[in-house]
């Protein structure tokens, strides 16, 4: 199993830039939102949020993926940098890069043949992509996920 393609992203928040590459020997739990859908404000990003404390002190970093494939106009990243702050949101998020012209998917969303958003992706601790989940995920299926993926990176 090769190593995933890095994220395409602009701009990010919340931190200084992040890469899959760079983040060899950590496990990594990728959220990709946006602001305006429900399931991503409701349940998807509460949701990391809680992994993120929850799991504070292992080898697991959490990101979010602000992945914009409609309503562009209104969720650029001066209204996202407020969503963020508001909501208490503290784990970094990469803005994905626009699609070249003509391609209304951003590029990173394009890369993983994302169907949506919330859409939730867990790479292991060598950067490979080991779980993705499109929609609402259960938090014992989440756990679950992440607790395997932890036992292999402290085990290796």
């Amino acid at each position: 199993m090769r190593p995933s393609p890095e994220w395409q992203v602009s701009q990010w928040l919340n931190g200084p830039p992040l890469s899959l590459a760079g983040l060899r020997g950590r496990v990594v739990l990728l959220h990709a939102f946006q602001m305006l859908c429900p399931g991503c404000v409701l349940h998807g990003l509460p949701q990391t949020q809680r992994v993120a404390r929850l799991l504070a002190g292992t080898p697991l970093t959490v990101v979010g993926l602000h992945t914009v494939f409609e309503h562009h106009a209104v969720m650029g990243p001066e209204a996202l940098a407020v969503f963020l702050a508001e909501h208490g949101y503290g784990f970094p998020v990469g803005i994905d890069a626009a699609g070249p012209t003509g391609d209304p998917l951003p590029r990173t969303m394009r890369a993983y043949g994302l169907e949506g958003t919330p859409s939730t992706l867990l790479f292991d601790a060598r950067g490979r992509l080991r779980y993705r989940h499109f929609g609402v995920e259960e938090d014992l299926r989440l756990g679950a996920q992440l607790g395997l993926l932890l036992q292999e990176a402290e085990t290796s």
